[in-house]
C-alpha cells in the first residue's frame, strides 16, 4: 500500500515537471515571435516613425526613432543639380522622389539669380559613424551631440535629406541665414515638398541646434502644413 502511494506521488511529480517545461517552451516561442524583424527597413520604433501617414517620405528619424544599420533606400539617384566643388562625390545621392523635387527647387531658385549648391545627401550608417566620431574628436562629445546625429539617428540615411549652401556662402554654419539663398529657401522650399528640418527656436523638440542648411523632403502637402502651422516634423507626427 505504502509503495503504491510512493509510486503515485512520483508520477504526479513527473507530470508537474513536464507541464512546467511545456509552458516555459510555449512562452519562449511566443516571445520570439514578437521581436521586430529588420527586413522592412523602417525605424526600430516603426509605428512612431510613421504616424499619420504611411508614405515612406514621412519617416521620422531622430534619437528616439533609430534606423537599422542595414537600412538602404532602393531608389537612390544623383540629382541633376550643382554640387559644391570640394564636396564628397560619394554623398550626392537621394531617393528618386526627393532628388527630382530638389532639381525643381534648384531650378526655381536659379530663375531668381540664386545659385544653390548641394553638399551632402544620402549617407549610409558606416559613413555616419565616421562623421560622428570625427566631430567628437575635433569638438568633444557634448558639441557633437548638438550638431551631429549619432549613427542610426541621421536623416541622411533615409535619402530624403540634404545639406545645401549657395555661391554666396559655402560653410555649413548659421551665417548662412544672412544669405539671399536662405531667405528664399525659408519662403519657398515647401512648394517643392521640403522643410527646414531643424528650425530656430525648436531645439528642445528636434533635439538639435538650428541648422539653416539642412532641408528634408516630406512631400508638398505635409511641407505646406508644417510651414503654415510653424511646427516641426516631430510635432506633425505627434511626437
Amino acid at each position: 500500500m505504502f509503495n503504491n502511494f510512493i509510486f503515485f506521488i512520483v508520477i504526479i511529480a513527473i507530470l508537474c515537471v513536464i507541464e512546467v517545461w511545456a509552458n516555459k517552451k510555449n512562452n519562449n516561442v511566443g516571445h520570439a515571435n514578437t521581436i521586430a524583424k529588420p527586413e522592412n527597413k523602417h525605424t526600430r520604433q516603426q509605428n512612431k516613425g510613421r504616424i499619420r501617414d504611411n508614405r515612406k517620405e514621412i519617416l521620422l528619424v531622430n534619437r528616439q526613432n533609430r534606423l537599422y544599420e542595414t537600412y538602404l533606400p532602393k531608389d537612390l539617384i544623383v540629382p541633376n543639380i550643382r554640387f559644391i566643388s570640394n564636396g564628397d562625390p560619394g554623398v550626392r545621392k537621394m531617393r528618386k522622389v526627393a532628388g527630382e523635387a530638389l532639381e525643381k527647387l534648384f531650378n526655381a531658385a536659379e530663375t531668381e539669380n540664386i545659385v544653390l549648391l548641394g553638399v551632402s545627401g544620402y549617407r549610409n550608417y558606416n559613413y555616419q559613424v565616421n562623421v560622428y566620431n570625427s566631430s567628437v574628436y575635433r569638438n568633444g562629445k557634448q558639441h557633437a551631440d548638438k550638431y551631429v546625429a549619432q549613427p542610426g539617428t541621421s536623416e541622411h540615411q533615409t535619402g530624403l535629406a540634404i545639406d545645401i549652401v549657395s555661391n554666396e556662402y559655402t560653410n555649413l554654419d548659421e551665417i548662412f541665414v544672412n544669405t539671399r539663398a536662405y531667405k528664399w529657401l525659408k519662403e519657398n522650399c515647401y512648394k517643392y515638398g521640403f522643410i527646414i528640418r531643424y528650425p530656430k527656436g525648436k531645439e528642445d523638440i528636434t533635439g538639435y541646434k538650428f541648422e539653416p542648411w539642412h532641408i528634408r523632403y516630406v512631400g508638398i502637402d505635409v511641407a505646406t502644413e508644417i510651414m503654415n502651422r510653424n511646427i516641426t516634423l516631430e510635432e506633425y507626427c505627434g511626437k
